[in-house]
């Protein structure tokens, strides 16, 4: 595979700042415990006051180490395995590490441009910014053209297609009910808090809602790009569902409030994008050729 190497360090770079992270996030504990906190729009805040997430909300705190354990426990071995599977050439293994590394651009980006400000800022900005490179190293060492060749002909394309197209569909009117009212009356958006804006809802509905689209477009029309967006996609979104299936359960032990539809869809979406990658992993076929092989390239 094409950039081997240069990916390869920077998963190992991943893996061990995501271990030291998650698992100060996870454990730490000083700090004089939760308090009230007056926002610049006038709501009263619940301050988590205890840790890493000392200064976040409660909601926010309890939302990020709940994103810890599913980074720590699924992320990082999931990335691992991926990584030792596509250096041994298989594309399986090579799917599933472009999907994990946009798992882990994903998430922090998200750290680094929504928690407040805490001792691992630059460790959240070194993860982001090696992920950033080690996903886009991955995505172009594909031959994309030579893609559809390596899924077999009963790939079910309109049911994968079809649920990225519903969920991007289902997130993006998820995230415009909750802005635009507040927006069009001049308010504060429910669960901003005292944070300045919001990063999640941006990332989602910048970059995720549209790809989703885009990529069920084109695996639905058999488009050869199609078939490496779609599977990155639906491998980025079980990770990120798991971690929020992990941040609402979590939110409700913590005693905030989640509708229960939001429950229920977070859960039942996050299932249904497993059954589907299981689906895309049994039609693979390992053909050579599909990814730049190290040694070709040197004999070239």
């Amino acid at each position: 595979m094409k950039n081997q190497k240069s990916i390869s360090i920077l998963v190992f770079v991943i893996t061990i700042l995501s271990i030291g992270a998650t698992s100060y996030g996870i454990f730490s504990n000083q700090g004089p415990g939760e308090y009230e906190y007056q926002s610049i729009f006038g709501e009263t805040i619940s301050i988590y006051g205890v840790g890493l997430y000392k200064h976040d909300s409660v909601s926010m705190a309890a939302q990020a180490i709940a994103q810890d354990y599913v980074t720590l426990c699924l992320g990082v071995p999931l990335l691992i395995l991926s990584l030792f599977l596509s250096r041994k050439g298989r594309l399986k293994g090579h799917l599933l590490l472009t999907g994990t590394l946009g798992y882990f651009l994903y998430t922090y980006a998200s750290y680094s441009f929504l928690s407040m400000y805490n001792s691992l800022f630059l460790v959240y900005v070194i993860l982001m910014s090696a992920s950033f490179f080690a996903f886009t190293l991955a995505m172009m060492s594909f031959e994309i053209p030579k893609l559809p060749l390596v899924f077999k002909e009963k790939l079910p394309v309109k049911l994968i297609g079809g649920f990225l197209l519903f969920a991007s569909f289902v997130f993006g009117m998820m995230w415009l009910g909750k802005i635009v009212k507040p927006l069009m009356n001049h308010t504060p958006v429910v669960g901003i808090e005292h944070y300045t804006t919001l990063v999640i809802q941006a990332l989602d509905l910048g970059f995720v809602v549209p790809i989703g689209i885009v990529s069920g477009i084109l695996l639905i029309k058999r488009r050869p790009f199609g078939y490496l967006l779609g599977p990155v996609i639906i491998i980025k979104d079980i990770t990120l569902l798991t971690a929020l299936t992990a941040m609402v359960l979590l939110q409700i032990q913590t005693g905030v409030e989640v509708k229960p539809i939001v429950v229920a869809l977070v859960i039942g979406l996050n299932l249904l994008v497993i059954f589907l990658l299981v689906l895309i992993l049994k039609n693979v076929k390992e053909v050579s050729g599909t990814t730049h092989n190290h040694r070709e390239q040197r004999s070239v």
